[in-house]
């Protein structure tokens, strides 16, 4: 439950998750804009980035161990990781609208927030580690409530 040391799988994950955004940045959706955001939703994100990347890094409990059934936990974990590589390729592939960036990805809603969220958490529960579980849920709140929030203005 929290065995200090370097994880290379959070490493792996953070990368998964930081290199498509700074792609992102140049491939914005037209009239994008971050600037109305709700400041709690926007504090729970926040702290939850710091924590779940910090957390993810400092814990050898995700890294691969002997083989046992938690394995499936890990490849349930993996194949969401996977689902949102595949939502980004085709947001890449889209004419890059709001609609595009919050879209539903195999029924999974604003799939860009909530892939990496279940993935990290079931990350956690391979790892054993109730400081990424808490830190996602954190994050969670924060980040899929701030697109769901988006999600509604650009159904009106």
């Amino acid at each position: 439950m929290g065995k200090l040391g370097f994880s290379y799988i959070g490493l792996v994950y953070l990368m998964m998750l930081a290199i498509p955004n700074i792609i992102w940045t140049k491939h914005l959706p037209k009239d994008y804009s971050s600037v109305n955001e709700n400041k709690i939703l926007a504090s729970f994100e926040k702290i939850g980035q710091v924590l779940v990347s910090t957390v993810s890094l400092i814990f050898v409990d995700f890294n691969l161990k002997p083989f046992s059934l938690w394995y499936v936990w890990l490849f349930l974990s993996f194949f969401f990781m996977i689902m949102y590589e595949l939502w980004w390729v085709r947001y890449f592939k889209s004419k890059q609208y709001l609609s595009d960036f919050y879209s539903s990805f195999l029924g999974i809603p604003v799939a860009g927030a909530t892939l990496p969220i279940i993935a990290f958490f079931l990350l956690g529960i391979y790892g054993k580690n109730i400081f990424l579980i808490l830190s996602i849920i954190i994050l969670g709140i924060g980040h899929i409530g701030i697109h769901l929030e988006h999600l509604k203005l650009i159904k009106k």
